[in-house]
């Protein structure tokens, strides 16, 4: 029992976190392992007019261990513009199927230039549970806490077109510190795995 008492004080863990500030960078919403980068449609939730506009958008998908920190925290400052949940299954979190399957949370952040990031929770296997920290209307700092996922899960986030990553799959990112993409920036980014 002492073991589980633990190991239950180390998941809800929330540790103080430096983010940086530059107006044109994008903060990992969530700590874990970069598992994909690729460019798709945004969830119909929050795709159209009202939230994120573009037909297809770069993702970048961050799965949470049940190891890892699971308070989220928004990755640019601006307007909570639009926040959707949506009930669903509870299949492993780093399959593909999870973004339309899985329980979920949508959030659209609206910069003060216009510009709209979207990012959601997951619920994982293991996961049963999303709880938001803020509402819609909310005015919020980069890297901000806006909710947790307990016990496992996956952080998709959508980035509109001229959005360079600033990371690598399989590299290890930690919510509100690891820059993940530059606004307007088209430069590639390599990496060596060592």
């Amino acid at each position: 029992m002492l073991g589980v008492t633990i190991w239950v004080g180390s998941f809800f863990r929330d540790p103080v976190r430096v983010t940086p500030t530059a107006s044109d960078i994008v903060v990992a919403p969530a700590d874990g392992l970069v598992t994909q980068i690729a460019e798709v449609a945004p969830p119909p939730e929050i795709a159209g007019p009202d939230g994120l506009n573009d037909p297809l958008m770069l993702r970048v998908s961050i799965f949470m261990s049940v190891f890892d920190v699971h308070i989220n925290r928004t990755p640019v400052a601006g307007t909570l513009r639009k926040l959707v949940y949506i009930p669903g299954k509870f299949v492993n979190a780093d399959l593909d199927k999870a973004s339309e399957e899985n329980e979920r949370q949508h959030f659209v952040v609206e910069r003060a230039d216009g510009v709209r990031i979207g990012f959601t929770q997951i619920a994982g296997l293991v996961a049963r549970r999303i709880l938001p920290f803020v509402s819609m209307g909310t005015e919020l700092s980069t890297g901000q806490r806006v909710g947790l996922i307990r016990f496992g899960s996956r952080v998709d986030v959508y980035l509109p077109a001229g959005t360079t990553p600033q990371i690598l799959l399989g590299q290890r990112a930690l919510a509100g510190e690891t820059v993940i993409a530059r606004l307007g920036k088209s430069e590639i980014l390599d990496g060596v795995g060592q």
